[in-house]
């Protein structure tokens, strides 16, 4: 790693466009990007050696670093400044969502939860989930892209699929299950602080059986509203991360 005197927690500059090196591909001060990120930074962006360009690993690091040569595929740079949790959210935010029908709106909200925050993105299988199946890898390449344009240091973690029941027992932290009819506010459950964590559960088209949230409520979970509009799946899940994380 770098010397601690590059460590410079805010002095990023505006407009930095980042990309993705893992662990592994930093030594020290020295850092190789390569393969599709190699091609994204120089036939995509076409920056040149002098370049100054953001490095994320994904694990939570992030760097300001300078492109000192381009060979054979492998743009090597050198650090300049290191920026540990850069864009991360003190409270630790896991969304689970119902597999939506249409695969797009589901895309949607693996971009939008990542942007925003967003530590873990489950697919959600429930009575009224209609498609069986998760795109885990397509999903993991629009939540790495996401880490990217929003220029946090840790990729959001795209979880196999499962059931209600799976995630209604292995949840940590606050636990909200986003319901059209409850009456309690979202916020009256959250706890506040640092390293907070919270799960939110989010239904498919057509919300959750009334078993489901008698289930819910049985573990403990609370059942909690997001105001008085009816509103469709991916926007109540945007929605809430807004809320948890902002």
């Amino acid at each position: 790693m770098p010397s601690d005197n590059k460590q410079i927690p805010n002095n990023v500059p505006a407009g930095l466009e980042f990309f993705h090196a893992p662990p592994g591909a930093i030594s020290g001060d020295r850092v190789s990007i390569e393969g599709e990120e190699f091609a994204h930074l120089t036939h995509v962006m076409r920056h040149r050696p002098g370049d100054t360009i953001g490095i994320v690993d994904g694990a939570g690091m992030a760097y300001v670093a300078t492109i000192t040569s381009i060979h054979q595929r492998v743009a090597h740079c050198t650090i300049r400044s290191i920026h540990p949790g850069l864009h991360e959210p003190s409270r630790t935010v896991t969304l689970a969502v119902g597999v939506l029908k249409n695969p797009s709106r589901f895309d949607m909200v693996v971009e939008k939860a990542s942007e925003l925050g967003v530590r873990t993105i489950i697919p959600m299988l429930t009575g009224r989930t209609i498609p069986r199946h998760a795109k885990i890898s397509r999903w993991q390449t629009i939540a790495l892209a996401a880490m990217k344009q929003s220029g946090r240091s840790v990729l959001p973690d795209i979880s196999a699929l499962m059931t209600f029941d799976e995630i209604l027992d292995s949840a940590k932290g606050d636990r909200l299950l986003l319901h059209e009819q409850a009456t309690v506010p979202f916020d009256a459950h959250v706890t506040a602080g640092e390293n907070a964590e919270c799960t939110v559960c989010v239904g498919p088209e057509g919300g959750f059986t009334e078993a489901e949230v008698a289930a819910a409520l049985s573990r403990n979970w609370k059942v909690v509203s997001l105001g008085n509009r009816r509103l469709r799946s991916e926007t109540a899940a945007i929605a809430a991360a807004v809320r948890l994380i902002s």
